[in-house]
C-alpha cells in the first residue's frame, strides 16, 4: 500500500509542475515516476486527486480526453484547456506539436 502512496504522490507532484497552456501524457508521467508501462496507473491516481491537481492537462499518447469522463461534465475538460490556449485538431485531440510538457 505504501508504494502505491508513494507513486500517486509522485504522479500528483509531477502533474503540478505541468505549465499552463501545456499537457503531458499518461505514458510520459509513469515515465518520470519510473516505471513507464504504468499509464493505465497514472489514470488511476489522477482519477482520485483533489482540486489542486491539474488533472485536465494530462491526456493520452494521441493527444485524446479519455480522462474527460470523470470531470462531471463531459465537456469541462476541453473547456479547461481551451480556456488555457490549448488547441486542438480536426478529430479532437490537442495539437501535441505545439502543447506537449515532457518532465
Amino acid at each position: 500500500m505504501k508504494r502505491k502512496k508513494d507513486f500517486f504522490r509522485k504522479v500528483y507532484d509531477i502533474t503540478k509542475k505541468i505549465p499552463y497552456g501545456k499537457v503531458s501524457t499518461y505514458g510520459d508521467i509513469a515515465e518520470a515516476c519510473g516505471i513507464r508501462s504504468a499509464a493505465r496507473t497514472v489514470g488511476w491516481a489522477l482519477n482520485g486527486c483533489g482540486p489542486d491537481i491539474p488533472a485536465h492537462r494530462v491526456v493520452n499518447r494521441y493527444g485524446a480526453l479519455t480522462g474527460r469522463i470523470h470531470f462531471g461534465d463531459p465537456n469541462l475538460m476541453e473547456e479547461l484547456l481551451r480556456s488555457e490556449g490549448v488547441t486542438f485538431d480536426e478529430k479532437g485531440c490537442v495539437r501535441l506539436d505545439k502543447h506537449l510538457w515532457k518532465p
